[in-house]
């Protein structure tokens, strides 16, 4: 039976802990749990309902259902368009130039990466950094009509939905056997029924961990964030660092004098399809002077792990300074007014490397570089403290001309 508007947690009850930290104003986004008590009670077993997260959303939302309209007509952004006719179900990919009239309904418009364009989606997100950055994903930001919604469905991937305008109703259940619907573009639940339901006007949230069937249906004009994490399949993960292993070995073969196989004196051979013992051999002894030759492994595939997990998406591109200061000029600002990441860079960092947008950099992660891919920024005090190291500096000049890194001056030096 249907319970509805029951709390699923103990999310209006303090945490007893001692741990009182606001850590990045987690605090308030999580109901008053601590982190610690959040990530060891809920993250990835239950969900959790936040009753005015956001409380601000209630004066409207930082990024009107037009501006959503208008990225939606851009390439630059991945959008899509959900349409439900009775029981049929369409899907469209954008960009779009014309969207269904506003008083249509059952329809939902969806765009990606909002955090990528649009700077305070971008700081949004940076509230979730309780989570570490390499699982972090984007936020998608969904604008539906009354009845809209993309279905009963299921994320492989923790997701935070907070409201940021109208009114969603969503209907959640716990999902151990998932079985799909046929003859529909969107992969749906088949003979869904809620266990669970839940207004949520805006400022409201719901944590939901993976393996949690969810379905969203606006009740008047809405605007949903799905703030969303990554997660890496074994699968998907395998293939791109064998994908890494063969571009490594084609790029070997130029230091070295590329072996072909060989058969003189070969015999005639009474079954052709057989396939030949000495080739065989010859194959295994190649995979086997492969693995024989990657000397310091572990160190591959710590690097491979980090080029990995900062990769930006496909779309992400970098627009350098032009025209571009000096390396001289470029410290003096940076030291007078600080440098702050562009809000689509992706910078990571382990014991031995800096990963920066998919790529290891020539400078080890320093504490002066790790405090700013930590905090995605240096104030004055700190660029000029950190500067004067000739590393960092480069590293530093080097992100500012590729464009992932900005000069945070407020106006020209006019001195």
């Amino acid at each position: 039976m249907k319970k509805k508007d029951k709390d699923p947690s103990a999310a209006k009850k303090r945490s007893a802990t001692t741990d009182r930290s606001d850590r990045d104003g987690a605090l308030g986004l999580l109901g008053g749990l601590s982190v610690d008590d959040f990530l060891r009670h809920y993250w990835q077993r239950k969900p959790l309902l936040v009753r005015g997260a956001r409380p601000e959303f209630c004066n409207g939302s930082p990024v009107s259902a037009q501006q959503l309209f208008e990225h939606a007509a851009s390439d630059t952004v991945e959008s899509r368009l959900v349409k439900r006719l009775s029981q049929r179900w369409s899907l469209e990919h954008g960009p779009f130039e014309r969207l269904p009239a506003l008083r249509t309904r059952n329809w939902t418009l969806l765009v990606q990466g909002m955090d990528l364009v649009d700077d305070a989606v971008h700081a949004m997100l940076q509230q979730f950094r309780f989570i570490p950055d390499a699982r972090l994903d984007d936020v998608m930001i969904s604008f539906a009509t009354p009845g809209g919604g993309v279905g009963p469905h299921l994320d492989s991937y923790d997701v935070f939905l907070l409201q940021a305008s109208g009114t969603r109703r969503w209907g959640i259940r716990q999902i151990r056997k998932p079985v799909w619907q046929e003859d529909t573009p969107l992969r749906l639940l088949a003979d869904w029924q809620a266990e669970q339901s839940f207004d949520l006007g805006p400022g409201d949230m719901l944590y939901l961990p993976p393996g949690w069937g969810h379905d969203g249906v606006a009740l008047e004009p809405c605007t949903t964030w799905s703030i969303g994490f990554r997660t890496p399949s074994r699968q998907e993960f395998l293939a791109a660092w064998l994908s890494d292993c063969a571009d490594r070995a084609i790029a070997q073969v130029g230091t070295r004098q590329d072996e072909r196989f060989r058969d003189p004196g070969r015999l005639s051979n009474a079954n052709p399809g057989a396939i030949p013992a000495d080739l065989s051999a010859a194959l295994h002894q190649w995979l086997n002077d492969w693995r024989a030759d990657e000397r310091g492994f572990a160190e591959h595939i710590d690097a491979f792990i980090g080029r990995h997990l900062s990769e930006p998406k496909a779309h992400v591109f970098f627009e350098p300074p032009s025209p571009a200061l000096g390396l001289k000029r470029f410290r003096a600002l940076a030291s007078r007014y600080g440098v702050t990441l562009d809000r689509r860079a992706r910078l990571l960092y382990d014991a031995r490397h800096l990963f920066v947008n998919g790529e290891i950099a020539l400078a080890r992660p320093s504490k002066g570089l790790r405090e700013l891919v930590d905090h995605r920024r240096w104030n004055a005090a700190q660029a000029s403290k950190y500067l004067v190291n000739e590393v960092s500096l480069h590293c530093v000049y080097e992100g500012y001309r590729n464009g992932w890194l900005q000069c945070v001056a407020a106006k020209p030096d006019t001195d």
